[in-house]
């Protein structure tokens, strides 16, 4: 069997073209880690080198002669994250990074189970320092119908574009279900410059 590879074999979900489009996202495979604050904290950066040394965990399980039932060659998955505010960040009139609300993932390939996650995360914790492992979680996640568009450009200009997905979805007689939203990050920041940084943006929707 080939490898998989996400850029290539689904480019629906992680490359879009860069103006809004309904999708329907079937549910995945996740570990994930919740976290609190500016995401350009020390806090932050524990937080997804906890999942990234978790993800090549298993993904190199092979390399030390371990083939869970139904291995196959993969790429890791681009990190993903959920974003919402506080009580007291959303009755400011204005971003604070402070208090901003944050679930990071990286999705995990059919064959990886519960079980595998826990048995690799015990084996993890013994040899890394990161206390922040015993808050990496196994999740599988549904978000369904969802409208999504790549962002090209800084961070904090991503308010223009979620203009421009709300006004989609009210041409399209859709409805943002709730005020989270997803990023799937696909460029990497510490090598990109902000105008060209590559951001998959989405919210869920139901139709009117």
């Amino acid at each position: 069997m080939s490898k998989f590879e996400w850029r290539k074999n689904s480019k629906e979900i992680y490359l879009p073209k860069s103006k809004p489009s309904k999708i329907n996202i079937p549910p995945f495979k996740y570990v994930t880690i919740e976290g609190k604050g500016n995401p350009n904290n020390d806090l932050f950066k524990k937080n997804v080198e906890a999942l990234y040394s978790l993800a090549y965990a298993i993904k190199m399980l092979p390399k030390k002669g371990v083939v869970p039932e139904g291995y196959f060659e993969y790429t890791v998955f681009p990190l993903e994250g959920i974003w919402d505010l506080d009580e007291e960040g959303r009755k400011l009139d204005y971003l604070n990074k402070e208090h901003l609300l944050y679930k990071l993932m990286i999705r995990q390939p059919d064959f990886v189970t519960e079980d595998l996650t826990h048995i690799i995360l015990d084996q993890l914790k013994q040899k890394k320092k990161n206390p922040l492992l015993e808050n990496v979680k196994f999740e599988s996640i549904n978000e369904g119908l969802c409208v999504q568009t790549m962002h090209i450009g800084s961070y904090d200009d991503e308010p223009q574009t979620f203009k421009i997905m709300e006004e989609y979805c009210l041409e399209n007689k859709l409805q943002r279900v709730q005020k989270t939203h997803k990023e799937i990050y696909i460029s990497d920041a510490r090598k990109t410059q902000p105008e060209k940084l590559k951001t998959v943006l989405r919210f869920q929707v139901e139709e009117l």
